[in-house]
């Protein structure tokens, strides 16, 4: 029987218990002294977004086939019970065992977005775990601290509380990572000469047998080992074989509402677009797909050991996949009987994918999603959207016949190359998808047209061809809104579209920790002494507290955010290859420039240097 770390007296008294006491369907439990290797897995927010992350949950099915290995799962404690576990001294725990974390051999943090990055310190300070890695010593009184997801892709802001990162995709040389720390511990050997080691397999990083030196106008002068054999370039880790990758086919199922609540099924990696934003596109090149039978295998497996009553269809463009029709069709007849909903995020607007959503959609209830990112067709050219106004008007005026009424169009605002036209366009294409609803005949329309126009502020993010591009002020930002409400409002069918826009203050942030360096880490250390947590949740959101940071330090938000970076800048992300060069990321920079239009992957290769991995349309580009 396992007793619970919390007392009923404080789960009594926090808001949402079953955040904490763990066992739930599907949860693995193991005998911890028939194991060798305890990790814990962690997603730096609060539970109902932790659980809602496939990442962890392949991971954690993946690391419990091991019969030497029990994973267990922690998330940060809403601000309630964290302030009780600091008044109580009570230290963090994971939730199937209720053990405390710090006894643990890994503390895994998987990075998903840059305004979590106080929530990690948080998890570090309530484990009892020292915040900076140099101050974990030699031996074995701490967890190995290990991160890895999209924003270990520039590791350096938070560097400082990290042993190591995993650059990649998690299936690949985990294994390696657990035998090399038995075969350590076996031997005898410290922290400082595991973590030596674990820096010669391919994909870890380890921050502290590096250094960095920095040029008098701040930029970085050098990034280079300081330790003879540790590896110049850390190479990205990637799976080519999808369809026979690990994948939980028995997800853990939580007691409350999460965010996602529902399965999720990976129909494929990457994305053949190359959108210049977009850093996802770059990231996980070449596009791989799971075959049908995979697919259907594991939609079965995991529909009937959840109970869940929805199933979504996740890629970073679903309409991409060659057997889309074939693994909806098989969803629909499968489980006619059981009212299975088969959400579908990610496709393109057109015939193919309308006629998809009519098969699993309620029309009359559903809205349909459109992502133009921009207004004008020279700025969709200038960001590689591969989107013509004629293909975005033919798809509304389809689904509008269709029988849908209720349309999402979202935008960018702080573009690279973007001008004051190009946001009131957003409010003239607003207008024109309004104009194809009116034009059909009163009697054959379903009801009034709702169109929902949001913008969110750019953010140059690494690996894309915009990590050169500057950024904006917080009042310039508001102001960008401000031109396009002020359009809207002057639109014939204005009462047919409302508007929403993102926190300019918010962005800015988050520009800084995605293209910043080391020095960035002082920053976060301040503000999370200052109280900063939970800075992705607008409720705790508090600028100010930013800004004294930056004071305190000494540091320029300015330099981070304000200034296009030169085309020879040393970036602090430069140490990791992730398949797609450098010199192509610039090429497409200078495209963007001159408003030329990169063809997708299936249409041509545009010989970004991925195909060096093999497979994936790389391959049926060659063949």
């Amino acid at each position: 029987m396992r007793k619970l770390a919390l007392s009923d007296e404080i789960l009594l008294k926090i808001e949402k218990p079953a955040r904490y006491i763990g066992n739930e369907v599907n949860s693995v439990m193991k005998d911890k002294e028939k194991i060798d290797i305890r990790f814990c897995m962690c997603f730096p927010d609060v539970y109902e977004i932790g659980m809602s992350h496939l990442g962890i949950q392949v991971l954690y099915d993946m690391f419990n086939r091991r019969e030497d290995v029990w994973c267990e799962r922690v998330y940060s404690p809403w601000v309630d019970l964290d302030k009780v576990m600091r008044e109580e001294r009570i230290p963090l725990f994971a939730l199937e065992s209720q053990d405390p974390v710090k006894d643990f051999d890994f503390l895994g943090i998987t990075l998903q977005y840059e305004m979590c990055y106080t929530n990690i310190l948080q998890i570090l300070d309530l484990s009892g775990i020292p915040l900076m890695a140099e101050e974990r010593g030699d031996g074995w009184e701490f967890p190995l601290v290990i991160g890895g997801g999209p924003c270990s892709y520039n590791p350096e802001p938070i560097a400082p509380f990290f042993d190591m990162f995993y650059i990649g995709e998690g299936e690949t040389v985990y294994d390696d990572l657990l035998e090399l720390y038995k075969e350590c511990r076996r031997e005898g050997e410290g922290r400082k000469q595991f973590l030596y080691r674990a820096s010669q397999i391919p994909g870890i990083y380890v921050p502290a047998l590096y250094e960095v030196t920095y040029k008098e106008d701040g930029t970085i002068a050098s990034f280079e080992p300081v330790v003879e054999g540790v590896p110049r370039t850390v190479t990205k880790q990637i799976v080519m074989d999808v369809t026979h990758a690990p994948y939980p086919d028995a997800p853990v199922v939580p007691f409350i509402k999460v965010t996602q609540d529902r399965v999720v099924l990976e129909i494929q990696r990457g994305c053949i677009r190359g959108c210049r934003f977009c850093q996802a596109g770059m990231l996980y090149r070449p596009t791989r797909e799971r075959s049908l039978e995979c697919l259907k295998e594991h939609a079965y497996r995991m529909l009937k050991s959840t109970g869940h009553e929805e199933i979504s269809l996740s890629s970073l463009s679903s309409s991409d996949h060659s057997e889309l029709a074939g693994i909806v069709n098989y969803l629909i007849d499968e489980f006619r009987d059981d009212n299975i909903n088969i959400s579908l995020p990610s496709l393109r607007i057109d015939a193919f994918s309308l006629d998809v959503m009519s098969k699993v959609q309620d029309v009359r209830k559903s809205s349909l999603t459109f992502a133009p990112e921009a207004g004008s067709q020279r700025l969709r050219d200038v960001i590689n959207k591969g989107l013509t106004e004629e293909v975005i008007l033919d798809g509304a005026d389809q689904a509008f016949h269709g029988g849908w009424n209720k349309v999402k169009l979202y935008f960018m605002l702080g573009l690279p190359l973007e001008t004051e036209d190009d946001r009131k366009d957003i409010a003239h294409l607003a207008e024109l998808i309004a104009e194809k609803y009116y034009e059909i005949p009163k009697e054959e329309r379903n009801g009034k047209c709702q169109i929902t126009v949001s913008t969110s502020f750019f953010v140059p993010k690494p690996f894309t061809p915009f990590q050169w591009a500057r950024m904006y002020q917080p009042g310039d930002y508001l102001g960008f809104a401000k031109t396009v409400n002020h359009e809207i409002k002057s639109m014939k069918n204005q009462k047919s579209i409302r508007y929403n826009w993102h926190q300019a203050d918010v962005t800015l942030l988050e520009g800084v920790f995605a293209r910043g360096d080391r020095r960035i880490a002082d920053v976060i250390l301040e503000a999370y002494r200052l109280g900063a947590l939970y800075d992705a949740w607008t409720e705790y959101w508090n600028f100010d507290r930013w800004l004294e940071a930056f004071a305190n330090t000494g540091i320029d938000m300015d330099f981070y955010t304000q200034r296009e970076r030169g085309e020879d800048e040393i970036f602090p992300w430069d140490f990791i290859d992730i398949g797609v060069s450098r010199k192509f990321l610039l090429s497409e920079w200078k495209k963007a420039h001159e408003e030329q239009v990169t063809p997708n992957c299936r249409a041509k290769c545009s010989g970004c240097g991925a195909a060096r991995f093999g497979g994936g349309v790389c391959f049926e580009q060659r063949n």
